[in-house]
């Protein structure tokens, strides 16, 4: 993985549907090694976003930026492979797969060896599966789940099958690691060992986050920097306290106040 990644800059990105205006000229900057938290309420435009970064939906106008690279327009799959991965709300994960097959599917872009090296085991796919394979384990045990590899990942607990899918993630080896509420509906034991997964992400592999997440104790300690949205405008953005005590921030999530 790159030590220092590339910021992520979104310019001005403007969505709409069929009239319905979901993201209006939109910007921000995720800096290098950061986590970048998107929040606000219902309907403010966080999975637009999300769509748009990873290729989903097509912007209306505006533009998305990796370095030097742009991002506007291509499809997930030439996103994914210029180093933006992403985890879902809700799971997607096969569903007979263990732990390790699980895994093995995010070195699929990055997988050398052509199908018939490798259906004939040519010791050169040899080797690269055998490369694949040891960097799934590091990434295991890097979540915490070096001992449930050969488990299937469906069978395990709710928390740990979202470990499952942000460790696929990370086998992609990504610059930029995108994660739709990656604490959702898990018990507080869960939350805590999952944010400490998240927080490592950042500080012992340096790759850059961008999180919608609607537990806000979790986005005030993780957060380096946080954009607001509401009715697919941003409203605001800084630092975690600086957004906290903001008033639009505030009537946004409140209502406006007597």
């Amino acid at each position: 993985m790159t030590t220092a990644p590339a910021s992520l800059s979104v310019r001005d990105v403007t969505v709409r549907f069929a009239g319905l205006t979901a993201l209006d000229a939109v910007s921000f900057t995720v800096e290098p090694g950061s986590v970048h938290a998107v929040i606000g309420p219902n309907g403010a435009g966080k999975s637009t976003t999300f769509n748009v970064l990873s290729g989903v939906y097509r912007a209306t106008s505006g533009s998305v930026h990796l370095g030097s690279t742009e991002l506007t327009g291509l499809s997930p799959h030439r996103i994914a492979d210029l180093g933006v991965a992403r985890t879902f709300q809700n799971l997607a994960l096969p569903p007979h797969a263990t732990v390790a097959e699980s895994l093995m599917l995010g070195r699929h872009r990055l997988t050398r060896a052509g199908f018939v090296a490798s259906g004939l085991r040519l010791p050169s796919a040899t080797r690269e599966a055998q490369r694949h394979l040891e960097r799934v384990r590091e990434i295991a045990e890097f979540i915490g789940l070096d001992k449930e590899l050969d488990f299937p990942a469906a069978a395990l607990p709710y928390g740990k099958q979202k470990l499952v899918e942000l460790g696929r993630a990370l086998c992609m080896e990504p610059e930029v690691l995108l994660l739709d509420e990656p604490i959702a509906g898990m018990t507080a034991d869960e939350r805590r060992r999952t944010a400490a997964v998240v927080a490592g992400v950042r500080d012992s592999l340096g790759i850059s986050i961008v999180m919608v997440e609607h537990d806000m104790g979790v986005v005030m300690r993780l957060a380096d920097a946080v954009t607001v949205l509401d009715f697919g405008r941003r409203i605001a953005g800084g630092t975690p306290a600086e957004v906290q005590n903001d008033p639009a921030v505030v009537q946004a999530y409140l209502g406006a106040q007597e």
